[in-house]
């Protein structure tokens, strides 16, 4: 599994429009509106580097009002709420 973020630069007038059609494509898992030097934060989860490359040159590159992107490949993941869910198997809630 490849995970990545990708840090969006977008025309402040399609920045929820982009962020809707972005949800849309099956690579990325969430959408983050956020302040500060990027206006969108995409979370991507893909099993190859090719469906992250496909992802960013073939169909992000489609969509009107992006302006500038930053992808960062994640070496590791770790997640407090994958680890909740790891020890709480066979747990009755």
């Amino acid at each position: 599994m490849v995970n990545a973020v990708i840090l969006i630069n977008a025309e402040r007038t399609k920045i929820h429009a982009l962020s809707e059609k972005l949800t849309e494509f099956e690579e990325i898992s969430e959408v983050y509106s956020v302040a500060g030097d990027y206006d969108l934060v995409a979370i991507v989860r893909v099993r190859r580097n090719e469906d992250l490359a496909n992802l960013v040159t073939e169909k992000m590159i489609t969509l009107e009002g992006i302006t500038r992107t930053n992808t960062l490949f994640a070496f590791r993941t770790f997640s407090r709420h994958d680890l909740e869910q790891m020890f709480a198997i066979g747990m009755n809630a």
